[in-house]
């Protein structure tokens, strides 16, 4: 421990870490990663107390309930006591309006710091995504912690988890004596629906020509592990989360058994942007970069700290597969079962694919008429 750290401790008469269980608020307790982190740490030894909060109550009744939206300022009088807080409460639905998200997201994390500052938390702990660190061609494999953010905000939800990144690194400064670990979890497996599990809902697996993607998921509950880690303050900062290594290409194709279609770069961007701009498709072009591209993590701080993931890429592959059969999904949009059988496999990858060359043709049309 840092001589800083004693002494703001000393300060506050409180004990060593190791002699006393903290206090734990979740936000965004009642669902998802939330009520799994809240469950574990309700059953743990190494708790005294948990407090729930969520605009609904959950059903882990040994915790404390709070029902409340994040962005209430309220908040503060209920974390009076409170330990650490770890702030799950983020929106990153596909079916979300994007400003509504982003406002959601930003207004309650910057209200979840300064609630936690004024009540005397000692450490908030948020979680983002790997996917802040942008996928580049010339990325490390893998990526440190401590590698620089070069994601921007083009994908779903990334520019809310940028902005989040930033508001962790301020608090500490505005908040002096407020610790903010960060989690960064690799591709989130296990209830969730974003447009990179819906990659595997697709009846082609779209390949851009001349990429070189790794594949590295995240199961949530390993993720819930790395949290409750961050929680009892075993390991802080900026902390990476996943599977250990990852898949290439060719292997995720052969463990699926789902074959690739393959396009020019050119072609594959530019109509992943026109059918997002037509809102034929949830999922923006910036998506499409996270499927191209290597951001594979290697989760060394919690592995120093002794965390060790449960699930291998392989497994969690595996489960994501039995997760998404019977969906089906192209460029990010979900089909109807009656969709799916009249395109068919491959005719349902190339019609979405060739929608903004036909839309662009229909207004042309227009045009000259």
């Amino acid at each position: 421990m840092s001589s800083p750290d004693r002494e703001v401790r000393a300060a506050r008469n409180d004990p060593p870490r190791t002699a006393r269980r903290p206090v734990v608020a979740v936000t965004g307790a009642a669902s998802g990663a939330g009520a799994l982190l809240t469950q574990r740490l309700a059953e743990s030894d190494e708790t005294k107390h948990v407090l729930a909060i969520d605009e609904r109550r959950g059903d882990v009744t040994e915790a404390q309930w709070h029902v409340l939206d994040v962005r209430d300022p309220a908040i503060a009088d209920k974390l009076r006591g409170v330990d650490v807080v770890v702030h799950l409460a983020v929106d990153l639905d596909l079916g979300t309006d994007p400003a509504a998200r982003t406002a959601y997201n930003v207004r309650g994390t910057q209200t979840v710091l300064t609630a936690a500052a004024a009540a005397g938390v000692r450490r908030v702990v948020l979680c983002t995504s790997a996917m802040v660190y942008g996928a580049l061609p010339d990325n490390d494999v893998p990526l440190a912690e401590d590698a620089e953010l070069r994601a921007t905000a083009e994908a779903t939800g990334v520019g809310d988890l940028l902005e989040i990144e930033r508001l962790a690194q301020r608090a500490p400064r505005a908040h002096p004596g407020l610790n903010v670990t960060v989690v960064r979890p690799a591709i989130l497996v296990g209830g969730t629906d974003t447009a990179l599990t819906r990659y595997f809902e697709s009846p082609r697996l779209l390949v851009v020509a001349g990429s070189r993607p790794t594949w590295q998921f995240c199961h949530v509950e390993d993720l819930v592990g790395a949290l409750e880690y961050a929680a009892l303050e075993k390991v802080e900062g900026e902390l990476s989360v996943g599977c250990d290594g990852w898949l290439e290409q060719e292997e995720v194709e052969e463990l699926s058994g789902i074959r690739r279609m393959e396009l020019p770069s050119a072609v594959a961007l530019g109509a992943a942007s026109r059918l997002h701009r037509l809102g034929l498709t949830p999922s923006p072009a910036g998506d499409l970069a996270y499927t191209m591209h290597p951001w594979a993590v290697s989760g060394s701080r919690l592995h120093e700290a002794g965390w060790r993931p449960r699930w291998t890429n392989e497994e969690v592959l595996a489960e994501l597969l039995e997760e998404v059969a019977g969906r089906h999904t192209v460029a990010g949009r979900r089909l109807g079962r009656k969709d799916a059988t009249t395109l068919g496999a491959a005719g349902a990858t190339v019609a979405l694919v060739g929608t903004a060359a036909i839309v662009r043709r229909a207004r042309k049309a227009r045009r000259r008429a």
